[in-house]
């Protein structure tokens, strides 16, 4: 979106810089405060809500910004607002309120809570931008139907890979190559990784173990390519993707789908594990026209019928703000829910589980999240794994079991489930 960076700096000229806030002061909270405050023109990060509101100050801080104030309520976030004065709160309620804040970012990585956060910043009438694929891949649906009954726009980040791989598929279709591929590089895959084996990874980098964990376990690698699969109504080969281990470059891949198949299934999405360059995205494509293919030779992109498009980085938090400025200047979003489900992710046995446990977090030691066809989940009743926290099972589990709703007893009145019966509901029309 070559066009964001000028008309941010005509906000700016203008005096009128966009008002953004942000839920969550973690990891890629603090990465976001930091590249907002210090390099994007036209766009102000006037409040951060945290539940530990110190580490909300401390992302300030760590950004440079000096006389930060606390607030309790939406009248005092609009005080310091008005003021010039940047506001922490405990309450995302309080931040998200605030009628001068033009668009929320929710970066709390949590499915239940972000889901009260972006449900509550859509009532509100703000734009949502979400650093947060669990949300969106357990209740996107609905929630995307929600921001459309209130004017707003509901999208995920620039940076983040499905962000990345939607608008690489967005130039591929503007090209008039049909893309059939959309996938994920990946560095390690290793479904039984857990929050003691990533304590070192996750400590050197300063970085949540349960999260890191996510991310080798495949969980997360599982919920970004859903959000991709139902955002181009793609779909996956398999349950869990192939996700073939693959050394060479991305374009090699061209020669490993059965290109029929592919346009059968309509796309697919999928990853790989050791790809270069990495770590990325691609996404493979096919044209039916004779005269381009030989210019799509000519530019060395070889004989087809797949052609290989990637982009070998995703900077995740500097490209946020792209998506604040996309979202509302443009009313443009950067990846958000096609109107089915095509791929929801689904919770799996990490080690055998006895009845009466109840399941920890996500990235912890009881699960990890697999892609699969909406339809299976639908038709097999499988646990979602944005649901799954919280739930205490009725019977043993054995290591590598697919959960069933039947497995578990979910927790009393939570949002989450709500959303996800507003989805089925949609769904069923």
């Amino acid at each position: 979106m070559i066009i964001v960076d000028n008309a941010l700096k005509q906000r700016q000229a203008e005096g009128r810089p966009i008002r953004v806030a942000l839920v969550g002061a973690g990891f890629m909270g603090r990465g976001v405060v930091n590249q907002v405050v210090n390099s994007v023109p036209g766009m102000d990060l006037v409040a951060i809500a945290n539940r530990t509101v110190s580490k909300a100050r401390d992302a300030y801080e760590q950004a440079g910004v000096t006389g930060v104030v606390e607030a309790d309520d939406a009248a005092a976030v609009e005080r310091a607002i008005s003021a010039g004065t940047p506001v922490v709160s405990a309450s995302y309620e309080a931040v998200v309120d605030a009628g001068q804040v033009e668009a929320v970012i929710e970066a709390t990585g949590n499915t239940e809570y972000g889901a009260h956060v972006v449900v509550r910043a859509i009532e509100a009438g703000k734009h949502v931008v979400l650093l947060n694929a669990e949300v969106d891949g357990t209740a996107g649906l609905a929630l995307r139907t929600r921001a459309e009954k209130a004017g707003v726009v509901y999208t995920g980040a620039d940076g983040d890979q499905p962000g990345v791989q939607m608008n690489l598929l967005r130039f591929v279709r503007s090209i008039g190559v049909t893309p059939l591929v959309a996938g994920n590089i990946k560095g390690l895959q290793d479904e039984y990784r857990n929050p003691t084996t990533q304590e070192g990874f996750a400590r050197k980098w300063g970085q949540d173990p349960y999260m890191v964990t996510s991310f080798a376990d495949g969980t997360k690698v599982s919920f970004e390519q859903a959000l991709v699969a139902n955002a181009a109504g793609f779909t996956v080969e398999r349950r869990g993707m192939r996700g073939a281990d693959h050394h060479g470059h991305v374009d090699e891949l061209t020669g490993k789908y059965d290109v029929e198949r592919l346009k059968e299934l309509g796309g697919v999405v999928d990853y790989v594990v050791g790809a270069k360059p990495g770590p990325g995205v691609y996404v493979l494509g096919t044209h039916d026209d004779p005269k381009q293919q030989h210019y799509l030779n000519l530019y060395k992109l070889g004989e087809g019928p797949l052609y290989s498009f990637y982009t070998p980085y995703h900077l995740c938090h500097f490209e946020v703000p792209l998506t604040v400025a996309r979202a509302v200047l443009f009313r443009d979003a950067a990846i958000v829910p096609g109107d089915t489900v095509t791929v929801e992710v689904v919770t799996t046995a990490k080690t055998d589980l006895a009845a009466g446990r109840t399941i920890d977090r996500l990235g912890g030691y009881d699960t990890f999240g697999v892609a699969e066809r909406y339809d299976v989940t639908k038709a097999q009743d499988l646990l979602p794994m944005g649901v799954a926290e919280g739930c205490v099972l009725t019977r043993d589990v054995k290591k590598d079991e697919v959960l069933t709703y039947a497995d578990v007893v979910l927790p009393e009145g939570r949002l989450i489930d709500a959303l996800r019966a507003e989805q089925a509901a949609i769904l069923a029309r």
